[in-house]
């Protein structure tokens, strides 16, 4: 293989130019840019970015962990997360755990043997001694999507507990009496978030639920949930907030093809993402749209702070969401609440 020095003596340059070529954000003028990849090309040279991790101290990758991507959010959020990673000039190493983060420790020690700059954890939580150990090699950790009761980590939220009371707020003034709730894991602080704020917004129109049922977050439990909510021996309810729409669509599927029920004209369903399946015309759900664009950019700016050193203090940060009103629930008459949470 070409080496580094091969390119710079090809191309006449010094072997710290050829450096610079190939390092993100590097100050570099363009003619010189075009000699040495000219070159690099014509000698099938390729940078070794482990050989200069040992160097610089830096192996310009984040890990990226993720509890489950048949959620519909995730892999969104993933894509994005990964290309405004990209454009900073890092690379993504993704790893699977378990949505109960019982496995969370061997999956972040394996992160750490990878020598990473950073953490992203979405969908997950982290203990004390996990905390430690990453707090102790110096990888930054920022949480996405999740926040938890240590503060030593950055989180980026949208605002779960504003939306819950929007959608609250959104029902009652849709003229409904008999308001559920399907619930995700109760583990979650997104799920116990946007509950309470749902509750919140119910207590203030002297409301309270009249139905809870816990779908984990899962396809398969949404659906049994569902079948317990609506089973024919009970009054069910004539609206209910899913927790997110991966359930939502879950729920939505057993009362219209098991149930033999009408939505909206029989129940009225709203959710929380706003994923890209919500806005298909055979579900035209009403959802919260999370700010996943806001998020991305405050979960990167936050972990490129702590990386390059420039802020040591963990930041709190709760974004609001948009009400994408659609066709899965009766819209109130003269519905004007604000949009956002």
């Amino acid at each position: 293989m070409a080496s580094s020095i091969d390119v710079a003596r090809l191309a006449g340059v010094s072997q710290s130019a050829v450096s610079r070529v190939f390092t993100p954000g590097a100050s570099v003028s363009d003619r010189m840019r075009e000699k040495v990849l000219a070159t690099a090309r014509a000698l099938n040279y390729r940078p070794n970015f482990v050989a200069r991790s040992l160097t610089t101290g830096r192996s310009r990758i984040i890990g990226l962990v993720v509890a489950y991507l048949d959620n519909q959010y995730y892999p969104v959020a993933v894509e994005r997360l990964t290309k405004a990673l990209q454009a900073r000039g890092y690379h993504v190493m993704m790893f699977m755990t378990e949505q109960t983060a019982t496995n969370i420790d061997d999956v972040v020690s394996g992160i750490l043997d990878h020598q990473v700059d950073g953490i992203v954890v979405a969908s997950v939580a982290m203990s004390s001694k996990l905390a430690d150990r990453c707090t102790e090699a110096g990888v930054p950790v920022v949480l996405f999507n999740r926040i938890q009761s240590e503060d030593r980590f950055s989180s980026v939220i949208s605002d779960n507990f504003g939306g819950g009371r929007l959608l609250a707020r959104f029902l009652v003034e849709g003229g409904h009496q008999r308001i559920g709730y399907l619930a995700g894991w109760e583990g979650a602080s997104t799920q116990r978030d946007r509950e309470a704020g749902f509750r919140a917004g119910l207590a203030a129109a002297g409301r309270g639920l009249f139905a809870w049922e816990c779908g984990n977050y899962t396809f398969s439990v949404a659906e049994a949930a569902t079948r317990r909510m609506f089973a024919a021996d009970r009054e069910h309810p004539d609206a209910i907030f899913v927790c997110n729409d991966h359930m939502a669509i879950a729920a939505m599927d057993v009362l219209r093809h098991e149930q033999g029920l009408r939505v909206p004209e029989d129940v009225s369903v709203v959710s929380y993402d706003d994923v890209p399946q919500a806005a298909w015309r055979s579900y035209g759900l009403t959802s919260l749209r999370q700010p996943t664009d806001s998020m991305v950019a405050a979960t990167v700016d936050a972990l490129m702070a702590r990386i390059e050193g420039s802020e040591t203090d963990p930041r709190r940060i709760s974004l609001p969401g948009e009400l994408i009103v659609r066709t899965s629930a009766r819209i109130p008459a003269g519905w004007d609440a604000p949009t956002q949470s």
